[in-house]
Order: structure tokens, then sequence, then C-alpha cells
């Protein structure tokens, strides 16, 4: 009878990195990171030539962008790494860490131009139109091939996605760049390399706050977006022989990488009639199909077992 009553576990997560797995986006981040990098170098020039506030803040924002992609491409390396005994997923989270980084970095880069955009309104130094537009217009053409190539993969990672968002950030900083060349050249109205500036800051914020969110969200274990827990239970107790669910949690290890546990309450019978392997199977079944959720690991327990966990959660 006591053997009857052990637990009945189910760790779907032991053999299933290769499912999880994020695509392998090394070769896009690769082409990026060159793109990026011989772009960095050429309007770090232009920002000290010309003095332009727009053309250094989006520099200086290229500079996180090249720093940026290097450690996604190292990531993306890593994260194909297998698992072992003491890293059992690997290094799938590094894409999370790697991306909260760049998005604080972003972060500072956009406070930083609006400070900076706000002085030189009231104190605007001479800067050359022509000049900037031609570094401007080289950063755009650089930048919407960075734009294409990273587009079929941006949804793919953490990585992926803060990547693509740094490279559209880039195009439409040169945008601003050029826009506010013409302004200059056209009316002499030095201030609009500031607003330049400050339009480009008031882009990268808002998103890099985003990114931070989405991460700081997997960091700290929340529930993953569109999987409502409610449901989930709903879900499995309308399943045959299910008396009850509690400690029911939901977590992601990285981007498309959903885990989820639970207790599940069966009658004692099920345990002594061999019939707990079918409704442990039905559970894992019905969390793989109605929920998307491939790594579970469920504990099937009788009745006199829901009272023994002092710190239990519904």
């Amino acid at each position: 009878m006591a053997a009857a009553h052990q637990h009945g576990r189910a760790h779907a997560h032991a053999h299933a990195h290769a499912h999880g797995a994020a695509p392998d986006q090394r070769g896009r981040l690769g082409i990026a990171f060159g793109l990026t990098a011989t772009l960095f170098v050429a309007q770090l020039v232009g920002a000290l030539l010309t003095g332009s506030l727009a053309l250094l803040t989006d520099t200086v924002h290229m500079l996180t962008d090249v720093v940026g992609l290097g450690v996604a491409l190292l990531a993306s390396e890593l994260m194909l790494r297998p698992a072992s005994s003491r890293r059992t997923w690997g290094f799938r989270r590094i894409e999370v860490l790697a991306a909260q980084a760049q998005a604080g970095i972003l972060l500072a880069v956009g406070v930083f131009a609006a400070v900076e955009g706000v002085r030189r309104l009231q104190e605007p130094p001479e800067v050359p139109a022509t000049e900037l537009a031609i570094f401007g217009a080289i950063g755009l053409v650089a930048n919407l091939v960075a734009v294409a190539v990273l587009a079929g993969g941006r949804r793919a990672t953490f990585n992926a996605r803060a990547a693509f968002l740094e490279a559209a950030g880039d195009a439409l900083g040169s945008v601003a760049v050029i826009a506010a060349a013409v302004v200059i050249r056209l009316t002499g109205w030095q201030q609009a390399d500031a607003v330049a500036g400050l339009a480009i800051a008031a882009f990268i914020v808002p998103r890099a706050l985003l990114l931070l969110r989405d991460t700081a969200s997997v960091l700290m274990e929340f529930t993953p977006p569109g999987l409502d827990l409610d449901e989930v239970r709903l879900h499995l107790l309308a399943l045959p022989h299910v008396r009850g669910v509690h400690e029911l949690h939901a977590s992601r290890v990285a981007s498309g990488l959903p885990v989820l546990s639970a207790h599940v309450v069966i009658g004692d019978d099920c345990f002594l009639d061999g019939h707990a392997p079918e409704i442990l199977r039905a559970v894992k079944e019905c969390l793989g199909r109605d929920f998307d959720v491939a790594h579970s690991t469920v504990e099937l327990e009788p009745p006199s077992f829901e009272s023994v966990d002092p710190a239990q959660h519904e």
C-alpha cells in the first residue's frame, strides 16, 4: 500500500532541449554585427567632424548596438551548448540577461540624449548641414540593410528582438539626422539638430522600457503572457478522476520555453488499480494540446496528501 501511495512524477524537460531551442540566429546576427561595427566607425568620425548631437546620439546608440550584437552573437552560441547535470537548461537564459543589459544601455543613452537635447535647444552649436546629411545617408543605407537582415528572425528570441529594435532605431535615427541637416541647410535653424536628438531619445526610451519589462518578467518567473492558470486549472479539473489541483506554477526559462508544474489529486483507487499512469498521460496531453506547454512537471497524489505540505498553494 505504501508503494501504491508514492507520488507519480513526470519530468518532461529532461530530454526536450531540442524542442524548445531557439532558431539559430548566428548568421543574421553576424552580418548585422559586421555592418553595425563598420557604420559605428564611420559615424563616429562624422560626429567628431560635425559636432552634431543627433549624429552623436545615433553613434553612441550604435556603440550599444555593436556591444549588444556582440553579446547576442555570443549568447546565440552558448544557447546551443547541450544541457548537463549542473546546467539542466544549458545556457538558454543567457539571451534574457543579454537582452536586459542591452535595454539598460539603451535607456541610459536615451536619457543622455534627452538631457543634452534640452541644453542644446538653449545653446545650439554650429553644425555643418552638408556633412551631416552625408553621414546620415550612409547610416540610413547601412541600417536599412541590417533591418532587412534581422527582420525575419526578430520574434525568435529576446536577443533577436533587441537587435532588430536597435537596428530599426538606428535607421529612424539616421532619418532624423538627415531631416535635421535639411532644415539647417534650408533655414539655418541650428536647433533642428537638438530636436532630432530628442526625437531619437523619444524613440529609444519607451522601447528600452518595454524590453526591460519583458525580460524582468522572465527573471521574476512571472506567468508567461497568454497563459491563464485559472483556465489551466479548469481544464485539468474537467479530466476524468481529477479531484483537485494545487501548487500550480508557470514561468519561462527563455523565449518560447514555458514550463509548468502542478500537484494533481486523484482517488486512492487510481493508484490501486494501476490507472494513475493513464491520468498522468491525459494531464500532460491536455497541457501540451490546449496550452502549448511542452515542458511540465506533474505530481499525482491521493487525497490524503493534500495537507502534507505546510506551504501548499492553491
